[in-house]
C-alpha cells in the first residue's frame, strides 16, 4: 500500500482517448519528471509528455489530483492520451522506468479506496457488480448497491444496536435504581422491544429477493425425457444453434448454459440430458446425474416431459413443446402449448418468462443482498432475536455485541484476507 501504482484505466487501445491512472506518495513527482511541471490541483492542463531523453512521447491531457480527497483517498494523477497501442507503450514504460512506481494488480485502485476509507465493503462489492453488469436491470441495482444504500442501513442498524447495547450496560449498572424500568427477568422492557422490532425487520430484509438471480440471470432448466424436444426449444430462447439437435435419443450429454437477456432481464437458460432410467451409457448416467443436479437449483423448471412427472419440489411450468406434431399424447394441463418448429407459442412463453422473472427478482434499483451478506446478515437477526428472547442481561449484551461484529464485517470494518483478495481480484488492471 505504500507504492506507488500506475495503469490503463480506458478500454483496450487503439481508441480515441487512453486514461493512465497513478497513485501513490509518488503521483506528484512521476508528473513532474513526465510532465515537465505539476499542474495546478484538479486543473486538467495541455501538456507535452517525454521520456527520460527528452523525447516527446505524445500531447496529453494531465490531471494533478492531490489526496485524501481522490478516488483511492491516496495523491493521484491522470494522463490522458491519445489512445493508439505505441503511445500507451511508450508511456507506461517510462512510467515503468520511474524508481518506486510498478504497474498495479487487478483491482489495486479500488482496493485502495476501500482501505483508505472511501468506499466500505459493501460498495465495493456493488461496484464490482456495476463492472460486470450487462442489462438495465443489473445496471440499476449494482448502482444502488456501490452509491451505498446497503451501507446507510447498515450503519442505522449499528446505531439502534448501540442504543439497546447503552440501555442494557446502563441496567447493568445501575441494576437497582427506581428510574430503570426492568421486566421481571432483569432485561429492560424497552430493550426486548427494540429488539424484537429490529429483528422483524431484518427478517422482512432477509425474505427480499436475493443478488445471485439478478447478476448471473433467473435460471431456466429446460428437463423431460430424450427426444422431449428440450435442445429445440433451447435454441429457439436463446436465438442460437448453441445445441446440437437430432432424433437419436442422448444427443445432449452435458449440461449446456447461454445467459442472454430478453425485454432487460437477464435469464440464463440451460439444456439438460433427457432423462431417463434405461439404455443410457456411463457418459449418459452422468449427463443425466448433472441435470438432476440443474433441476435442483433451477429457479424454473419448464417441464417437456409427461404431465405430472416432473420434479415436484422446484417451481414447474407444465410445456407442451412439440404441439405441430399429432401423433405426441397431449398434455391436458399444459402452461404453454408451443412448437419451437414453427414458432407457434414462442412469443407468449417469453413474454411469461420475463413477467414471472421481473416478480421474483429484485425490484430495479432496490438494495438486494448477495449470499455473503445475507449470511451476516441473517447472523445479525438471530442475534438481536436472542437478545429479545433472553431473560439475563450479561447474556443479552453479549448477544447484542456478536450482532454488531457481524454488521461491521457486513460493510468490511473487519474481514479475512481471502475474502478481500477474492473480491477485488474480479475487478480489472485500472480499477
Amino acid at each position: 500500500m505504500t507504492d506507488t501504482i500506475f495503469a490503463l484505466s480506458s478500454g483496450a487501445p487503439p481508441a480515441a482517448i487512453a486514461v493512465i491512472r497513478i497513485s501513490g506518495p509518488l503521483s506528484g513527482p512521476a508528473l513532474d519528471r513526465l510532465a515537465g511541471k505539476r499542474p495546478a490541483p484538479r486543473r486538467a492542463v495541455l501538456s507535452a509528455l517525454r521520456d527520460t531523453e527528452g523525447q516527446i512521447l505524445d500531447h496529453a491531457v494531465a490531471l494533478w489530483l492531490p489526496g485524501p480527497g481522490t478516488a483511492t483517498g491516496e495523491d493521484s494523477a491522470e494522463l490522458h492520451l491519445h489512445g493508439g497501442r505505441a503511445v500507451v507503450a511508450a508511456v507506461e514504460a517510462a512510467l515503468g522506468m520511474q524508481r518506486g512506481l510498478r504497474r498495479a494488480e487487478p483491482g489495486e485502485f479500488t482496493r485502495r479506496a476501500f482501505a483508505n476509507g472511501r468506499i466500505d465493503l459493501a460498495e465495493a462489492e456493488g461496484l464490482a457488480d456495476l463492472l460486470s453488469a450487462e442489462t438495465e436491470l443489473q445496471r440499476r441495482g449494482a448502482l444502488a448497491m456501490a452509491g451505498g444504500a446497503l451501507s446507510r442501513l447498515v450503519v442505522d442498524w449499528r446505531m439502534r444496536v448501540l442504543a439497546l447495547s447503552a440501555a442494557i450496560e446502563a441496567a447493568l449498572d445501575f441494576a437497582g435504581d427506581d428510574d430503570i424500568a426492568e421486566d421481571g427477568a432483569g432485561v429492560p422492557a424497552g430493550v426486548k422491544q427494540g429488539c424484537t422490532a429490529l429483528a422483524g425487520e431484518l427478517s422482512d430484509w432477509l425474505a427480499r429477493p436475493r443478488a445471485e438471480p439478478l447478476r448471473e440471470g433467473f435460471r431456466v432448466v429446460l428437463a423431460g425425457p430424450p427426444n422431449a424436444g428440450k435442445s429445440t426449444l433451447f435454441n429457439a430462447l436463446v436465438e442460437d444453434e448453441a445445441a446440437i439437435t437430432a432424433a437419436e435419443p442422448g444427443t445432449t450429454r452435458d449440461v449446456l448454459i447461454r445467459a442472454v437477456a430478453i425485454d432487460g432481464v437477464p435469464f440464463a437458460f440451460v439444456d439438460t440430458a433427457g432423462l431417463r432410467d434405461e439404455g443410457a451409457g456411463s457418459i449418459e448416467q452422468i449427463g443425466i446425474a448433472r441435470a438432476r443436479a440443474e433441476a435442483e437449483r433451477a429457479d424454473l423448471v419448464l417441464w417437456l416431459g409427461p404431465e405430472g412427472e416432473g420434479p415436484n419440489d422446484r417451481i414447474l411450468w407444465e410445456v407442451a413443446a412439440q404441439c405441430d406434431r399429432k401423433e405426441l399424447p397431449a398434455k391436458r394441463e399444459a402452461h404453454f402449448r408451443l412448437s419451437a418448429v414453427t414458432g407457434e407459442g414462442l412469443d407468449h412463453l417469453r413474454k411469461a418468462l420475463v413477467a414471472h422473472a421481473r416478480m421474483a427478482l429484485p425490484q430495479p434499483g432496490a438494495v438486494a443482498l448477495n449470499a455473503r451478506q445475507h449470511t451476516l446478515l441473517a447472523e445479525v437477526a438471530d442475534s438481536v432475536g436472542d437478545a429479545a428472547r433472553c431473560g439475563d442481561p450479561l447474556l443479552a449484551a453479549e448477544n447484542l455485541r456478536l450482532a454488531r461484529v457481524a454488521l461491521d464485517r457486513l460493510v468490511g470494518r473487519a474481514g479475512t484476507e481471502d475474502m478481500l483478495d477474492a473480491l477485488f481480484g474480479r475487478f480489472c488492471i485500472g480499477k
